[in-house]
Protein backbone atom coordinates (compact mmCIF):
# COMPACT_ATOMS: atom_id res chain seq x y z
CA UNK A 1 0.00 0.00 0.00
CA UNK A 2 0.76 3.45 -0.36
CA UNK A 3 3.72 4.87 2.14
CA UNK A 4 3.03 8.80 1.45
CA UNK A 5 0.09 11.19 1.91
CA UNK A 6 -1.02 14.60 -0.09
CA UNK A 7 -3.38 16.28 1.05
CA UNK A 8 -6.96 17.20 -1.39
CA UNK A 9 -8.54 20.18 -0.17
CA UNK A 10 -12.34 20.44 -1.58
CA UNK A 11 -15.12 23.20 -1.31
CA UNK A 12 -18.55 21.24 -0.36
CA UNK A 13 -21.51 22.85 0.53
CA UNK A 14 -21.77 22.88 4.67
CA UNK A 15 -25.01 21.33 4.71
CA UNK A 16 -24.45 18.38 2.52
CA UNK A 17 -20.83 18.19 4.31
CA UNK A 18 -22.83 17.93 7.95
CA UNK A 19 -25.42 15.08 6.24
CA UNK A 20 -22.45 13.76 5.59
CA UNK A 21 -20.50 13.41 8.48
CA UNK A 22 -23.90 12.67 10.17
CA UNK A 23 -24.00 9.36 7.77
CA UNK A 24 -19.60 8.41 8.39
CA UNK A 25 -20.32 8.62 12.19
CA UNK A 26 -23.36 6.26 12.00
CA UNK A 27 -21.31 4.27 10.18
CA UNK A 28 -18.59 4.72 12.53
CA UNK A 29 -16.06 5.91 9.93
CA UNK A 30 -14.52 8.79 9.48
CA UNK A 31 -15.27 11.33 6.65
CA UNK A 32 -11.42 10.79 5.33
CA UNK A 33 -12.06 7.17 5.03
CA UNK A 34 -14.92 7.08 3.06
CA UNK A 35 -13.36 9.70 0.52
CA UNK A 36 -10.23 7.50 -0.12
CA UNK A 37 -12.25 4.59 -0.73
CA UNK A 38 -14.72 6.59 -3.30
CA UNK A 39 -11.64 7.79 -4.70
CA UNK A 40 -9.92 4.53 -4.94
CA UNK A 41 -13.72 3.09 -6.43
CA UNK A 42 -13.42 5.69 -9.06
CA UNK A 43 -9.83 5.24 -10.05
CA UNK A 44 -10.71 1.13 -10.36
CA UNK A 45 -13.51 2.28 -12.44
CA UNK A 46 -12.05 4.72 -14.97
CA UNK A 47 -8.23 3.50 -14.99
CA UNK A 48 -8.91 2.64 -18.62
CA UNK A 49 -5.82 0.82 -19.95
CA UNK A 50 -3.83 2.97 -17.13
CA UNK A 51 -1.54 0.60 -15.57
CA UNK A 52 -1.69 0.59 -11.65
CA UNK A 53 -0.35 -0.75 -8.49
CA UNK A 54 -0.92 -3.92 -7.55
CA UNK A 55 -2.35 -2.44 -3.77
CA UNK A 56 -4.39 0.10 -6.12
CA UNK A 57 -5.78 -2.70 -8.53
CA UNK A 58 -7.18 -4.92 -5.79
CA UNK A 59 -10.76 -4.00 -4.67
CA UNK A 60 -11.65 -1.77 -2.03
CA UNK A 61 -11.23 -3.63 1.40
CA UNK A 62 -13.21 -3.03 4.27
CA UNK A 63 -10.42 -2.71 6.50
CA UNK A 64 -10.32 0.69 7.68
CA UNK A 65 -14.41 -0.19 9.05
CA UNK A 66 -13.89 -0.93 12.79
CA UNK A 67 -15.64 -4.18 14.00
CA UNK A 68 -18.61 -3.11 15.96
Amino acid sequence: MENRTARLTLLIDPKKKQIFEEICAQQDLTSSQVVRRLIHQYIIEHAGSRELPEWLSAPAVNAEHKPQ
